[in-house]
């Protein structure tokens, strides 16, 4: 095809759709974060596995998109949607690499969206609130399914991992919130990195009750 048929074909898609390739820039990016090895290592102990990396990368890209979302700019709600639909393109293109049919792949990825919609708001609202213990929570049913390491015996008490990733949140929430929307729509966004090392919790410092006499 002849170079200028390509530039005009280029720019024709970047009129309809403006923002597609911020959404991807962005939506790569927090897949890149998701995949640091921290957040699989000793502090958070997320399962490497297929459902746990989807979560991780669920957890990343919905902390992006509250941000945009809630920017007054009207590009923010527009760039919220550009990541979203990178985020199920790419799902997608990656069910069907794995080789699962096209009859089936639309009713996945249908599963994975539903699946994503309600994480993303048990996170804004516990975000919302500034309620740590129910972000740590829902990080635990999601993240860990319920199951140790993420809850303790009682399945009510988030454990550390959960508690730790619940933290680190909190901290890419504050980081995304600082960056500013111009950068976000080049496409650039900076993720903070987990500590390896994540610091204790207030329920890891609390002092025990002291024994009776």
């Amino acid at each position: 095809m002849p170079r200028r048929i390509v530039e005009r074909l280029s720019s024709w898609l970047d009129r309809r759709k403006p923002h597609q390739r911020a959404g991807f820039a962005l939506y790569t990016a927090a897949v890149a974060a998701a995949r640091a090895p921290a957040l699989f290592g000793p502090g958070y102990a997320a399962p490497d596995t297929l459902d746990g990396r989807f979560d991780l990368v669920g957890l990343h890209v919905a902390l992006l998109i509250r941000r945009l979302r809630h920017d007054p700019d009207p590009r923010g709600p527009a760039l919220a949607q550009a990541v979203f639909d990178a985020m199920f393109s790419d799902m997608d293109q990656t069910l069907r690499e794995m080789g699962v049919g096209d009859l089936v792949v639309g009713k996945r990825v249908k599963r994975m969206w539903e699946a994503f919609h309600g994480r993303a708001r048990a996170y804004e609202a516990a975000l919302t609130a500034g309620d740590e213990a129910a972000l740590a929570l829902a990080l635990a049913r999601n993240v860990w399914r319920g199951a140790a390491p993420g809850t303790e015996a009682d399945g009510a008490t988030p454990a550390a991992p959960a508690r730790h990733l619940a933290a680190y949140a909190r901290t890419v929430d504050a980081a995304l919130a600082q960056q500013p929307l111009d950068a976000l729509a080049a496409g650039q966004v900076a993720f903070p990195a987990p500590p390896s090392a994540p610091a204790a919790t207030p329920a890891e410092t609390e002092p025990a009750d002291a024994a009776p006499a």
